[in-house]
């Protein structure tokens, strides 16, 4: 066969192949498109509407959340107006669904219902915020510590006091990682903890009888 020939069959096939593509090929490239368009809807106008959504129909359920006597009407919700279980369910990839684990895990654990509570509060997204996301943590700490799981308790303490370095959430969480510490008679590191209260956190309200803490841990120690 001939150059020339050569390359009239392989010009032939590769045209071949085009027209008998083409509609595949075309069907994936319209796929992409639309895939691309699905996306930006959902992020920008589903999950818009629906966190608008969701947060108009949370603020009975915040309501009821201070009060202990309310709190199941918090969690399963009241007369047409979802609770923190439903908002968390439904709206899920939300602000409010996020908040509403936040809500569920402090209802948790005032409640004793502390492994419930490790799995909303697992659920919890950090966001940003200096309060919200050490107390997310802080109450991870609080739940495993009450399930006597005081490996994780730890973890989340100290996760907790370093997240957002303030003299609100960092010392009510050292404070605690010292007792924890104490519990297993880790004196040393509850000394530490205790140390960094005073010596970081000095105005802040756990910092008032540290001093005691610190005796103790140190007498404990034989120094």
């Amino acid at each position: 066969m001939s150059t020339t020939e050569k390359e009239v069959n392989h010009n032939v096939r590769k045209g071949s192949f085009l027209e008998e593509n083409s509609k595949s090929l075309l069907f994936i490239a319209a796929a992409v498109i639309v895939l691309v368009i699905i996306y930006f809807w959902y992020q920008n106008v589903y999950l818009k509407d629906r966190a608008e959504e969701a947060s108009a129909k949370m603020y009975k359920a915040e309501q009821y959340v201070g009060v202990d006597s309310l709190a199941n009407k918090a969690i399963t919700g009241d007369a047409g107006y979802p609770g923190f279980e439903k908002i968390a369910e439904e709206y899920n990839n939300t602000k409010s669904a996020n908040l509403a684990n936040l809500y569920l895990g402090g209802i948790y654990l005032r409640k004793g219902e502390y492994k419930k509570a490790t799995e909303v509060l697992g659920k919890y997204s950090e966001t940003g915020s200096p309060v919200a996301d050490p107390l997310a943590l802080g109450m991870l700490g609080d739940a495993y510590s009450e399930l006597k799981d005081y490996s994780q308790a730890i973890t989340y303490y100290k996760k907790a006091a370093d997240k957002s370095s303030n003299k609100f959430t960092s010392p009510l969480f050292l404070k605690k990682l010292g007792l924890v510490y104490e519990s297993q008679k880790d004196y040393k590191n509850a000394e530490d903890a205790y140390n960094k209260i005073k010596n970081e956190f000095p105005a802040s309200q756990e910092a008032t009888m540290i001093d005691e803490y610190i005796a103790r841990v140190t007498a404990a120690q034989g120094k």
